[in-house]
């Protein structure tokens, strides 16, 4: 416990050692050359996108990056799960402490994520091309194996059972897993003849049958 104490505790900024400079240089690299296929990526699609491309237009050797990154791919899922971690973090703020009704806080939630993310270029931009077949990102947001969809699962189920505590673990991760798929699939394929507002009461009201 102790040893956990210790490595959770936030630095002092006034004691802290600072990074070595190489340390330094590369975490500024990695942000720099994210945000930039960020940016590349909302304006014209991941396919448009290549590592030379972002190289140059970030001010950083193309081999630096491959370093960093390994490939096209390793870019990709990096910039996306970063963009995801940041938009969950906007869900964790809804969820809690959330509204006391259960129902009304899932419906927020569910209502943020369908909402929010076509103001995020990123998502948006992803969500629009796969609906025309063409973004090869999409598969970081969808993929059940994915650290992005676990850490959406991951939070939800912490949630759900906060709010359930007399429902089993299984019945809490079925329907976390079933609130993160379905949330996903009506985000990429949206009901034309329901807003987010009633997807996301439907949604909520099916989901939460299964815990009571």
């Amino acid at each position: 416990m102790a040893a956990e104490t210790r490595r959770t505790r936030p630095l002092d900024p006034e004691t802290a050692t600072p990074d070595p400079p190489r340390v330094a240089w590369r975490r500024q690299m990695r942000q720099r050359v994210l945000e930039t296929a960020r940016d590349m990526t909302s304006a014209n699609g991941w396919n448009q996108v290549s590592l030379s491309a972002v190289a140059a237009a970030a001010e950083v050797s193309r081999p630096s990056v491959y370093k960093e990154f390994g490939s096209r791919a390793g870019m990709g899922h990096a910039l996306v799960v970063r963009e995801t971690q940041e938009f969950l973090a906007g869900v964790a703020e809804v969820l809690y402490p959330g509204r006391p009704d259960t129902r009304a806080c899932l419906e927020a939630a569910i209502r943020h994520v369908l909402t929010e993310a076509h103001h995020n270029p990123l998502i948006s931009a992803v969500v629009m091309a796969s609906r025309e077949g063409s973004d090869s990102l999409l598969p970081y947001l969808t993929a059940r194996a994915d650290p992005i969809f676990d850490a959406a699962q991951t939070l939800l189920r912490a949630w759900l059972a906060e709010r359930f505590p007399d429902q089993d673990e299984p019945a809490i991760t079925v329907a976390a897993d079933i609130t993160v798929r379905m949330t996903i699939s009506h985000l990429v394929l949206p009901d034309t003849d329901t807003d987010a507002a009633e997807t996301a009461e439907r949604l909520a009201g099916a989901v939460l049958k299964l815990l009571r």
